[in-house]
């Protein structure tokens, strides 16, 4: 892929009715999706899960989330949400594969549907803002806040991994480089990966570095704002650049082909001394 191909900014994979629509055909691999809905209020948006399972995640507001599985069973969630992603946590709602689902807001909102293709059909379940575990990582300009809702330990999946990261203005995430594109049993997992970008406020910009591990592989240096997404299908990335002023979201959403789903990585042998801590 060129760098085109892996920076894609807002509105350039715009789908009605999704502002971002991203599934493995058009990144060219073969599990992680991402999908970005935007409802006035009162509206509605029904879609199939089809051989993927998903996750609703409010960005802005909430909504209920009926899903009706292939066995008829029925079930709904009410989200509750939150005004942006920079405020706090959100509750979310996992829908399993071979599913019809419904997102109403009565409000209106903006609500991410995080996708991977699966083997294994799950039950649909509520995922409590409480309970997501939140961990603040790194120090000085490299400190930065996880928020790990749908982590390889934090919450089941088949195969989709997801995260949230806070980057404060004027700090580096995302680092050191590392990267999860080999299948090294208890070193390295097989992770495609998708950042879709927030930038806090006005005219804000963030940059993202992709280099290859391997010739010709991925290679990218971004400026990023609100609504962008880069595609991360191997080598090195990092690190994640918040302007001064401008706290940067990122959602990341994983998965690959491994039987075991699990988050291993590899460190850029040339920061193994960085200090500040990971990601």
């Amino acid at each position: 892929m060129t760098s085109t191909d892996l920076h894609l900014p807002r509105g350039a994979t715009a789908n009605a009715p999704y502002a971002v629509d991203i599934g493995p055909e058009r990144a060219g691999w073969t599990h992680s999706s991402l999908r970005v809905v935007e409802l006035a209020p009162g509206g509605s948006h029904a879609f199939t899960a089809g051989d993927s399972e998903w996750i609703v995640l409010p960005l802005e507001g909430g909504c209920t989330v009926q899903i009706e599985t292939a066995s008829t069973e029925q079930c709904e969630f009410q989200l509750l949400g939150r005004e942006s992603v920079f405020a706090n946590v959100s509750d979310f709602a996992y829908v399993p594969r071979d599913a019809r689902v419904l997102i109403a807001s009565g409000a209106g909102g903006r609500f991410a549907l995080a996708g991977a293709k699966c083997e294994r059909r799950l039950p649909a379940r509520y995922g409590p803002a409480p309970e997501v575990p939140v961990e603040e990582r790194g120090s000085g300009t490299c400190a930065r806040r996880v928020r790990n809702f749908a982590s390889a330990d934090s919450f089941d999946c088949d195969k989709l991994i997801a995260v949230e990261v806070i980057t404060p203005g004027g700090n580096w995430s995302s680092y050191p480089p590392h990267k999860h594109d080999e299948h090294r049993p208890g070193e390295e997992s097989e992770l495609e990966e998708i950042y879709y970008f927030e930038i806090d406020g006005p005219n804000g910009l963030g940059y993202q570095r992709v280099f290859p591990s391997r010739e010709g592989g991925a290679d990218v240096l971004a400026e990023v704002r609100s609504g962008d997404t880069v595609l991360v299908p191997d080598g090195w990335h990092g690190p994640s650049i918040a302007q001064p002023g401008h706290d940067m979201y990122y959602l990341n959403v994983m998965a690959g082909p491994g039987r075991t789903r699990e988050w291993r990585i590899c460190f850029h042998p040339d920061h193994t001394d960085t200090t500040g801590g990971y990601r």
